[in-house]
C-alpha cells in the first residue's frame, strides 16, 4: 500500500512539473499572439514585446543594408550625373525611411585616378581593400534602374554571402557575334552575361577573389567593346570561376508594369525627353561615305532616314550632283578615315551657321533616327562640349583612354568641336582610326565622351535580344546580310503612337 501511495505521488508530481514547463510557452504565445489583455501593465508588456521583435527585424535590415556597397554607373555630363545624384538620393532616402544606418552609395565618374572606372574590374582592388572586411555585397546599377532596397534586401538575403556570388539578369546570344569575338560560336546560348540595367551583384568573397587576380596578373585585352560581356568572362575564367546566376527579381520591367511587383529592380525603358525635342535645324548630318558605295548605299539613306534631316551633306572623294556629294579633296582609305573625318570638323566649324549646335557624323551605311536623336539631344545642353554615342574602350586597364565607336553615329556640341580645332590634335595618318584619334584628343583635353546605350555598332540581330527588348534604339550599323530598309522601318522608323507619346512600340522583329 505504501509503495502503490509513494507510486501515485511521483505521477502527480510529474504531472505538476510537466504542467510547470508547459504552461510559460502556452501563456507567451497566446499573450503576444491571440490574446489582448486589458489591463495596463499587460498592454505596456505587450508594446514592449512587438517593439523588439519588430526592432529585431529593423536591426536585421540595417545590419544587412550596412554590408552592401551600391555602385551606380554613372557619368560626368551634366544631365547623367543629375540622374545618377537622383538614384542616389532615392536609395539613401529609402534607407533613411527605415529609421537606421545609411549604406554607402558611390558614383563611378566621382571616383578619382581611374580613367577607365567605367570598365569596373580595374576598381576592384579598391573595393576589396575598403569594403572587403565590413561588408557583404556589391552591388551595381544603372542611372535608370530603380531599385526596392527592402525587396532586394530579401533578394540577396537568399545567397550564402560567405560564398563567391555573380548575380544578374541573364543575357545570351541567340548566335555568336563579331562585337563578342565570335565567342562560343558552337553554342553562344551557353554563356550567360548580366543586363546591368537590372542592377547586378558580387559577392564580397568573389571581390576578393578578383583584387587578387588583377595584383598578379594585370587585365589583357586592349579593347573594351561590351562591358558587361567581357566582365562575365574574366570572373567566369575559362571555366573555372563562377557563371552568372540568373536572379528573377532582377527586371527590366518598367516600374509601372503588372509584372514589376516581384522585382527588386525595374527599369525605366523610355527614350530621353527633358522638354521639346531639338529643332531639326538645329541638327547638321555629315555622311561619310565614297565613290565605290555611292550606288548601293547612299540608295538605301535616301529611302529611309534622309527626310528626317533639315540639314544633310553627303561627303565623298567625288563630287556625284546627283546625290548630290561634296569632294573634300581628301583622297578615300580603305580604313581610318580620319583625313576626311577633321576635314567634315573644319567644314562644320567655318561654314556651316554658327547657330547650328549639334553635328552628327554617320557612316554611309548607319541607319539612324534623327526623329528619336532630336529627343535624346533635348537632354544635353549645347554649351557644354558634348561628345555621344555608344563608348568603346582602348587600354583602359592601363591608363587609355575611351571613344565614341563611328559606326552608330558620332554626335558633337559645336563647342566640343571648337575646342578640339582649337587645341591642334590631329590624325598622325590619313587612315589613322578615326573615331580612336577623337577619343585621345577628347581625354587629353580633359573633356570625358558621354555614353548611351541606345547607338549601336552593329546590326541588331547582333545584340541579346533581351537587352534590345527595353531599348528604343537611335541607330544601328551595317547592311550584311540584312535588309538594311526593312531593318531601318522595323526599328526606327517613327510612327503616330511614337511621336504622341514617346513610347516604346512593339514590332515584329524576330526576323531581324
Amino acid at each position: 500500500m505504501s509503495r502503490e501511495l509513494d507510486c501515485n505521488r511521483w505521477l502527480l508530481f510529474a504531472l505538476c512539473a510537466h504542467l510547470f514547463f508547459l504552461l510559460p510557452p502556452l501563456r507567451t504565445r497566446a499573450f503576444a499572439v491571440d490574446v489582448v489583455p486589458e489591463g495596463a501593465e499587460d498592454k505596456t508588456e505587450l508594446a514592449v514585446l512587438q517593439k523588439s521583435e519588430k526592432s529585431g527585424t529593423d536591426s536585421k535590415i540595417s545590419r544587412e543594408l550596412k554590408e552592401i556597397v551600391f555602385i551606380i554607373q554613372s557619368q560626368s555630363n551634366s544631365y547623367h550625373s543629375k540622374r545618377a545624384e537622383d538614384l542616389k538620393r532615392d536609395i539613401l532616402k529609402q534607407a533613411a525611411d527605415l529609421g537606421k544606418e545609411l549604406p554607402t552609395v558611390l558614383l563611378t565618374h566621382q571616383i578619382d585616378g581611374h580613367e577607365g572606372a567605367w570598365t569596373i574590374l580595374p576598381l576592384m582592388r579598391d573595393f576589396s581593400v575598403t569594403y572587403g572586411r565590413n561588408s557583404s555585397w556589391i552591388f551595381f546599377c544603372e542611372e535608370d534602374t530603380r531599385i526596392q532596397v527592402v525587396k532586394l534586401l530579401e533578394t540577396l538575403g537568399r545567397f550564402d554571402r560567405s560564398k563567391e556570388w555573380f548575380l544578374g539578369k541573364a543575357l545570351y546570344d541567340e548566335e555568336s557575334t563579331i562585337i563578342h569575338h565570335y565567342a562560343f560560336a558552337e553554342n553562344p546560348t551557353a554563356f550567360k552575361f548580366p543586363d546591368f540595367a537590372a542592377g547586378w551583384a558580387l559577392s564580397i568573397p568573389l571581390v576578393n577573389k578578383l583584387a587578387k587576380m588583377l595584383k598578379s596578373e594585370p587585365l589583357k585585352s586592349d579593347f573594351t567593346i561590351d562591358l558587361k560581356h567581357e566582365i562575365a568572362l574574366y570572373i567566369w575564367q575559362k571555366g573555372e570561376g563562377p557563371h552568372l546566376t540568373p536572379v528573377p527579381e532582377f527586371c527590366t520591367d518598367d516600374v509601372n508594369s503588372y509584372k514589376a511587383d516581384h522585382c527588386a529592380t525595374t527599369f525605366s525603358n523610355f527614350l530621353p525627353l527633358c522638354g521639346e525635342p531639338v529643332k531639326k535645324e538645329d541638327v547638321f548630318i555629315a555622311v561619310k561615305t565614297c565613290r565605290k558605295f555611292h550606288g548601293d548605299r547612299i540608295p538605301v539613306v535616301k529611302q529611309t532616314w534622309e527626310s528626317e534631316a533639315a540639314l544633310i551633306e553627303y561627303y565623298s572623294d567625288y563630287a556625284d550632283v546627283s546625290i548630290p556629294t561634296i569632294d573634300l579633296g581628301i583622297p578615300n582609305t580603305d580604313r581610318g578615315h580620319c583625313g576626311k573625318t577633321f576635314a567634315i570638323l573644319e567644314r562644320f566649324l567655318n561654314h556651316s551657321s554658327p547657330k547650328t549646335p549639334w553635328l552628327v557624323i554617320v557612316d554611309d551605311d548607319t541607319l539612324i533616327s534623327i526623329f528619336r536623336l532630336r529627343k535624346v539631344l533635348s537632354c544635353y545642353d549645347p554649351n557644354e562640349p558634348v561628345f555621344l554615342g555608344e563608348r568603346y574602350g582602348y587600354g583602359l586597364g592601363t591608363g587609355g583612354y575611351s571613344y565614341i565607336t563611328g559606326g552608330g553615329g558620332m554626335v558633337f556640341s559645336r563647342i566640343a568641336v571648337q575646342k578640339l580645332l582649337a587645341s591642334k590634335c590631329r590624325c598622325y595618318s590619313m587612315d589613322a582610326p578615326d573615331d580612336m584619334v577623337l577619343g585621345m584628343c577628347f581625354s587629353g583635353l580633359g573633356i570625358p565622351v558621354t555614353h548611351s546605350p541606345l547607338f549601336h555598332q552593329a546590326r541588331p540581330m547582333d545584340y541579346p535580344k533581351g537587352y534590345l527588348s527595353h531599348q528604343i534604339p537611335v541607330s544601328f550599323h551595317k547592311h550584311w546580310n540584312i535588309d538594311p530598309v526593312k531593318v531601318y522601318f522595323t526599328w526606327l522608323a517613327p510612327n503616330t503612337e511614337e511621336s504622341l507619346n514617346g513610347k516604346k512600340v512593339g514590332h515584329n522583329r524576330e526576323d531581324l
